[in-house]
């Protein structure tokens, strides 16, 4: 099979590439960075160096492929001028654009918990649009909106409060369970995903494993010999003011926490426990308490 993978060699990308690779099929990587070409071919793919902003350049890389992997990099939260969610839209048309006039049949696009809602969660309203862009696609076009839940990585955001504050602190978590997922998981559902043949449209949630913040805090804490951990509850007021503070888009900031919030309540998770995965990721938060060691042991310490 000829497929393109989007996202460069990201988290996800890049274990998704070797796994298509290795599976004997022929595999472009989109990156916007020229550096990465070498990288890319030394894992057995083809690089097409341009932007998804660019959709001549999606149509000419797409046309002559089987199968695409469809994903929207993530961008600025700090940027002050940045429109989100049109950012979310403008790319989704640009892969519907280049998947019709290519004639792509199979299609993988990066979704996420909450994708069902129009409204209550936040700046994850761009990936619901995006799916709603693609379903108006041809029917032919065999369409898989993969929703991963939580990303273990997004825990990478609270080292600066955890090596300042001693503990974490946010508007969701605490005694509330948290489905997690590994970047891992999500490359070998999408790499599952693309070689199945099926006809019209399907959703699939993906996530590794499911944990309150308190338990999540307290297998961080052990991996980086903080045993005692916390994870705390904020207000909303609180969580969005430091995010501004921080330099935060107010925008996004205030869809962030809207999204978090949803989390929260449940209803950003409601028809994931409907749909959920019959079987969890392998990747187990301990395995990511070990990267996460080494990454805030790196990290500068500014409480002194």
């Amino acid at each position: 099979m000829k497929a393109i993978v989007t996202g460069s060699l990201g988290n996800i990308s890049k274990p998704l590439t070797k796994e298509l690779v290795e599976k004997g099929h022929t595999v472009t990587v989109i990156s916007s960075k020229l550096e990465k070409q070498k990288e890319i071919e030394s894992l057995g793919a083809i690089a097409a160096i341009g932007t998804l902003e660019d959709v001549d350049f999606l149509i000419s890389t797409f046309t002559g492929a089987d199968a695409a992997y469809c994903m929207v990099p993530p961008n600025n939260y700090f940027d002050q001028n940045l429109d989100l969610i049109a950012y979310y839209c403008r790319l989704g048309s640009n892969y519907a654009q280049a998947i019709k006039q290519s004639g792509i049949q199979r299609v993988v696009n990066l979704s996420s918990i909450g994708a069902h809602l129009d409204k209550g969660s936040g700046i994850l309203l761009g990936v619901h649009n995006v799916e709603k862009i693609l379903n108006e696609l041809s029917p032919d076009v065999a369409i898989t909106h993969l929703r991963p839940t939580s990303f273990y990585y997004n825990l990478f955001g609270y080292m600066e409060m955890i090596k300042a504050e001693g503990f974490i602190a946010a508007n969701y978590g605490a005694d509330h369970k948290i489905p997690w997922v590994s970047p891992t998981d999500i490359a070998d559902a999408i790499a599952e995903e693309i070689v199945t043949p099926f006809v019209g449209r399907k959703v699939r949630y993906v996530a590794s494993e499911e944990l309150t913040g308190k338990e999540t805090a307290s297998i961080l804490g052990v991996a980086i010999g903080k045993p005692n951990l916390k994870w705390i509850i904020i207000p909303n007021e609180q969580m969005l003011s430091g995010l501004e503070t921080a330099g935060m888009n107010p925008q996004i900031a205030e869809g962030l926490v809207e999204m978090y919030a949803s989390l929260h309540s449940g209803l950003l998770a409601e028809d994931y426990y409907l749909n959920k995965p019959a079987v969890m990721g392998k990747v187990k938060l301990t395995e990511f308490a070990k990267e996460f060691a080494v990454a805030i042991a790196a990290t500068p310490d500014e409480s002194h």
